[in-house]
């Protein structure tokens, strides 16, 4: 099964469900529905024990004998549960022309639902899926999550769900009413619900609606988050929760789809990407929406891919924010440089082979008589060039004008961490080539250096490199022993 499944938590309060078949698992299914309120008949030959009080006690009706498409008449839902798989399959060729939701118990194909494997703290659920092709997937993620909330969690919903129309009668703003709640869920309120004081849970709730409440809407703010280079995974936990409390996201280009999906979601998602000869968003109007937005109250995220503070333009952000009396805060994501590399099996700095790193940018149309190439060309360094793949002849033919060789080894990651990553590698004097011959597109990075020949042995993540030179020969760089990381010492 290709396509995503839609979430969704029905209602089920006194609606007709058909449950078909008389077993252990058509058992289970009417108890999971009957506990959700559900109207359950079940239709079977016969019935388990147990279906059968629960018939004999007027829990659950029983149609007796074969599958019948009259049946589903009335239904909401169907669940086939039976062990003939011509009459589960009947029973969802008959929710299918009827317009009847039906879910055949480990047949993927012929299941117009799922059901979830859940986690349950009194009326709060946490569903999981796997799209119905690896269920023991699901269990053991369930089973993992179970050992992270305790039974607390459902009396703190039942406290909020209860006091539902005083907070919103408090906190008509919506963005009060969150921070309010923030401030809640971090006081002691779950701690004295853990420990079962409720009758103190209720007077500390009662305390913090009535004197934590803010005459006036607080002023916003402005937090400079790193996104870092794609993986989601690479997300500071302090930058995961900045964006889960963000009114506002004005997001660059570069920022992955993984990434933006762990925003809140009914977090306004602004796109201000900037692409060279494609400037969507100027950095002005970059400035207008921070401040037009933080002005109004609102919690904003302005959330670059990599570190905001290395060639992200931060510097400039904060100083327009400072001027305007904006508060604000910088949380630093892992740069590209750093990411990059290590996702391609690149070490940076090696005791044999580089010693130093320059970090350094590259729209070289513009800036190429600006950069110290002397300095830039030595030996035993790691260059890593961000945003140079549009000026890779030059870049080459600088580097070797001024004493780089050109059988130094490179490498150009693109899109580095994530799925689609590609690593192409060669030497300085076939960069150009090698990377038009592959087509490299932006966001790539490039890597310059010897330690760029150890992609071929260290790589890790993703297809092995693109290259036609040899795999990486400790030999091919041996120096003195005494010579060695003389820095170091």
């Amino acid at each position: 099964m290709t396509s995503l499944l839609f979430p969704l938590f029905a209602d089920l309060r006194e609606r007709l469900v058909l449950v078909v078949g008389g077993g252990a698992v058509a058992q289970r299914k009417a108890a999971a529905l009957l506990e959700a309120g559900a109207r359950v008949r079940v239709g079977a030959p016969e019935l388990s024990a147990t279906l059968a009080a629960w018939a004999g006690q007027g829990r659950i009706e029983h149609l007796s004998g074969s599958f019948a498409p009259e049946w589903l008449e009335g239904a909401w839902l169907a669940i086939a549960a039976t062990d003939d798989a011509a009459v589960n399959r009947a029973v969802a060729d008959a929710g299918l022309a009827q317009r009847v939701w039906v879910n055949v118990v480990d047949d993927v194909d012929a299941s117009s639902f799922h059901v979830p494997a859940r986690v349950e703290r009194g009326p709060v659920q946490i569903a999981i899926s796997s799209g119905g092709g690896a269920p023991m997937l699901a269990r053991h993620l369930r089973e993992t999550l179970e050992t992270q909330f305790d039974e607390s969690l459902g009396a703190l919903a039942h406290l909020l769900t209860r006091e539902r129309a005083r907070i919103r009668k408090h906190y008509p703003d919506m963005g009060l009413r969150r921070r309010f709640f923030d401030r809640v869920l971090s006081g002691p309120i779950p701690s004295l619900l853990r420990e079962g004081r409720l009758d103190e849970a209720q007077r500390a709730f009662g305390v913090a609606l009535i004197d934590d409440k803010p005459a006036t809407p607080q002023a916003g703010t402005v937090a400079l988050v790193g996104a870092g280079p794609g993986d989601a995974g690479l997300m500071t936990l302090r930058g995961l929760r900045v964006l889960n409390e963000a009114d506002v996201i004005l997001h660059d280009r570069l920022v992955s789809a993984d990434v933006l999906r762990l925003a809140r979601r009914d977090a306004e998602l602004i796109e201000v990407g900037k692409q060279a000869g494609n400037h969507h968003t100027t950095q002005d109007r970059i400035h207008e929406l921070m401040l037009e937005h933080a002005r109004a109250g609102k919690r904003v995220v302005r959330l670059k891919g990599g570190d905001p503070f290395v060639f992200g333009r931060g510097g400039e952000e904060l100083e327009v924010l400072a001027d305007a009396g904006i508060a604000f805060e910088v949380v630093p994501g892992i740069t590209a440089a750093l990411a990059c590399a290590a996702y391609a099996g690149i070490p940076l700095t090696h005791r044999e082979h580089a010693q130093s790193l320059r970090v350094v940018t590259a729209h070289l149309k513009d800036s190429a008589d600006a950069l110290d190439w002397q300095s830039l060309a030595q030996e035993k360094q790691t260059l890593a060039v961000y945003m140079g793949v549009s000026g890779l002849d030059v870049l080459r033919d600088k580097l070797i004008e001024h004493g780089r060789s050109a059988s130094t080894q490179f490498a150009l990651i693109e899109n580095g961490s994530r799925r689609e990553q590609r690593v192409v590698t060669g030497t300085l004097a076939d960069l150009a080539e090698r990377a038009r011959g592959h087509d490299v597109q932006s966001p790539a990075l490039l890597i310059v250096g010897e330690v760029a020949a150890l992609a071929a042995r260290l790589h890790w993540f993703g297809a092995a490199p693109l290259t036609d030179v040899p795999a990486f020969d400790t030999h091919t760089f041996e120096i003195s022993s005494d010579t060695a990381f003389a820095a170091a010492a």
